[in-house]
């Protein structure tokens, strides 16, 4: 079931549509401050041809998906918000603006490439360039990893995890992107890290992502094979929740800024290994993390220390709250 708050930020009869552009990674953004802001979002998924796809985020919504064309998937009654992140989503946020009259606050998450006037709020992460009036900055992701979702998951453990012996350490991987890759060393290294861990009598429970190879899966495995260990093979849900919920120390790869900041939930020692290739913005954004001791790179060895959770979800949220019924209070323009 979905976790919301129990109380709203907002009014109770608050209506909003999340804008979703395939990569699940745009829709955590979405979706977590949508619950934070105690909203129950409607996901609507654009699917433009491929001419438009190629205009994005410059060009125009795909006409067969024009909120002035009955049935379509854009079609009224409007919420009152909507949410949208990724390149595909900007013209089609634009297009919802406009055909309502202006009535949608809209709100894009991540650096729409357009512009801040692209909507009406705009939450970016410190290590993107936008800035503005209307741009919301913090150094972490916002995400459905709430407290009360650790809580309960906490409170009813899944029974794959309950054997595991503490302290327990959550292997969270990544896999290969435009900018990283798992090469044979990485395996190495992360078959490694795992042994370590075990070595030192932790209980290791590992979760590979959609991008991870399934080399380095088959790897982990076959390493942890008759251990304190659990790796996720894909199938029955993915006790990612639960890993980090359970988790006395975590080991993140370091090609996504989503996972590394929901790693930081868990409110323990989090150490990044970074894989082969690299992103200048994925580096400064490590970088940042470590000046701030909220994170160690891997170099070799287990260190631990007091560690607090980091998460900017109900710091967004509350900022948008505010902006929403500012934008309320004005005459509709």
């Amino acid at each position: 079931m979905p976790a919301t708050l129990p109380h709203r930020l907002l009014p109770d009869a608050t209506t909003a549509w999340v804008l979703a552009s395939g990569k699940v990674g745009h829709e955590v953004h979405c979706i977590g401050i949508a619950r934070e802001l105690g909203l129950e979002p409607i996901i609507k998924t654009p699917q433009p041809r491929l001419l438009f796809q190629g205009l994005a985020p410059w060009g125009p919504v795909d006409p067969r998906e024009s909120a002035r064309r009955a049935g379509s998937l854009l079609a009224p009654p409007f919420p009152d918000i909507v949410f949208a992140a990724g390149r595909t989503t900007v013209p089609y946020l634009r297009h919802l603006k406009r055909a309502s009259g202006g009535h949608i606050f809209t709100i894009f998450l991540q650096d729409p490439r357009t512009g801040p006037k692209t909507a009406d709020a705009i939450w970016v992460p410190e290590h993107d360039r936008l800035r503005g009036s209307n741009v919301i900055v913090t150094l972490t992701s916002p995400h459905p990893l709430r407290p009360q979702v650790l809580e309960a998951a906490r409170a009813h453990p899944d029974p794959r995890l309950a054997g595991l012996p503490h302290p327990r350490l959550a292997m969270v991987i990544g896999g290969n992107s435009a900018h990283h890759r798992f090469d044979e060393a990485d395996v190495a290294a992360l078959r490694a890290i795992a042994l370590q861990f075990i070595a030192a009598g932790f209980g290791v429970m590992v979760t590979p992502s959609r991008r991870t190879p399934a080399s380095v899966t088959q790897a982990l495995t076959q390493t942890l094979q008759g251990q304190n260990a659990f790796v996720w093979s894909g199938e029955g849900a993915n006790p990612y929740t639960q890993m980090l919920a359970h988790a006395d120390h975590v080991v993140v790869t370091g090609d996504s800024v989503n996972m590394v900041s929901e790693a930081l939930v868990a409110g323990v020692p989090v150490q990044v290994y970074d894989p082969s290739g690299g992103h200048p913005k994925i580096t400064e954004f490590v970088d940042k993390l470590v000046a701030a001791g909220h994170v160690r790179r891997w170099a070799g060895s287990i260190e631990r220390w007091d560690n607090e959770a980091v998460d900017p979800t109900h710091e967004i949220a509350s900022e948008l709250a505010r902006r929403y019924t500012a934008f309320r209070a004005l005459p509709l323009r």
